[in-house]
């Protein structure tokens, strides 16, 4: 008779003990979620941060993969919704993601909303960021074919693992009470995407509807004395440079070198018959795996974009004295 409350006691004890261990776990696990929103939302706010710089001073993006289709991507009537560059939106999503994160995490949320309302929002604002991600992938793969753009399928990991890092907090029977409203918000994301493109069909500038013959650029700037020392050393070791008619930065390598320089460089064109629909990469560049432009290929080394002379020359192992130095 004496034992029955004593067990009662421990049941009630261990009962206790597991709803707090349960209790911590989920807040803890709620706080490693607001963390990750909160770094990748971060991450998502500096691309589209850089892409919108880009856009207002019409400058090229550096596109280490894909080349001059990244760019063809960037630029295209499909980077733009209602008049207004995609990348603009990006920024207010991720800096809503980011901004919510943080606050969660300190549960600081403003207008007096709970942390179950701030969780609700910040599912609703994922999985608009996912559908659209989605959306744009469909886009990239049928109106770009063959084309290869690294942002936006940056933006795309990062837009569909806010998504399923925020709603693995959810349990099942949360995430039915919520589904409608998922729904709800991916029809009217599409809906919106579609229209805008619908309204004005976007004339695509993919490398796949680019029919350009090939031209040669005119070199303008004077080689200095470093620039063709660099230039004979560079040919010497076998050194080569793979690049595009079409590239800008290519032409901005060239420039750094000058006329007289490039004569003595061993330069690579990847499309010498010009570029159209169905053209292949050249087959030294195909061979070389060249996957950008301008890519240098130095003792073994593979180097992606311009490069100033004084790292080439460190590269390389090029010597020189102060009097030869690039100015």
């Amino acid at each position: 008779m004496s034992s029955g409350p004593s067990q009662d006691a421990e049941s009630e004890s261990e009962t206790a003990a597991s709803s707090s261990s349960s209790s911590s776990s989920f807040s803890s696990s709620s706080i490693s979620t607001y963390n990750w929103c909160a770094a990748l939302g971060g991450i998502g706010f500096l691309e589209t941060v850089y892409l919108t710089y880009l856009k207002l001073t019409d400058s090229d993006a550096f596109c280490p993969v894909g080349g001059g289709s990244c760019g063809d991507v960037l630029n295209s009537d499909y980077a733009i919704v209602f008049g207004v560059p995609l990348s603009v939106f990006g920024i207010v999503a991720y800096g809503f993601v980011s901004a919510l994160g943080l606050q969660l995490k300190g549960n600081n949320l403003p207008f007096g909303i709970g942390e179950s309302n701030g969780r609700l929002l910040l599912l609703a604002i994922t999985t608009s960021m996912a559908t659209a991600s989605g959306y744009f992938l469909y886009i990239l793969s049928t109106k770009f074919s063959g084309a290869s753009c690294s942002y936006c399928l940056m933006s795309a990991f990062l837009s569909l693992s806010l998504f399923f890092i925020t709603i693995k907090d959810f349990g099942l029977q949360e995430i039915q009470k919520v589904l409608g409203l998922q729904l709800s918000i991916a029809i009217l994301v599409i809906a919106a995407l579609s229209t805008s493109y619908g309204t004005s069909p976007p004339v695509s500038s993919s490398q796949a509807e680019i029919d350009l013959p090939y031209f040669t650029s005119e070199i303008t700037t004077p080689s200095s004395p470093f620039a063709v020392s660099l230039a004979k050393h560079l040919h010497s070791i076998g050194a080569k440079m793979y690049g595009a008619f079409w590239c800008s930065h290519c032409l901005e390598q060239k420039q750094m070198f000058g006329k007289e320089a490039l004569e003595m460089l061993d330069y690579v064109e990847c499309f010498p018959d010009g570029y159209r629909k169905g053209t292949k990469i050249a087959k030294a560049c195909a061979d070389a795996k060249i996957e950008g432009f301008p890519t240098w290929m130095i003792n073994g080394q593979v180097l992606s974009g311009e490069q100033e002379l004084s790292e080439l020359a460190q590269l390389s192992g090029f010597e020189f004295s102060e009097s030869s130095q690039p100015t």
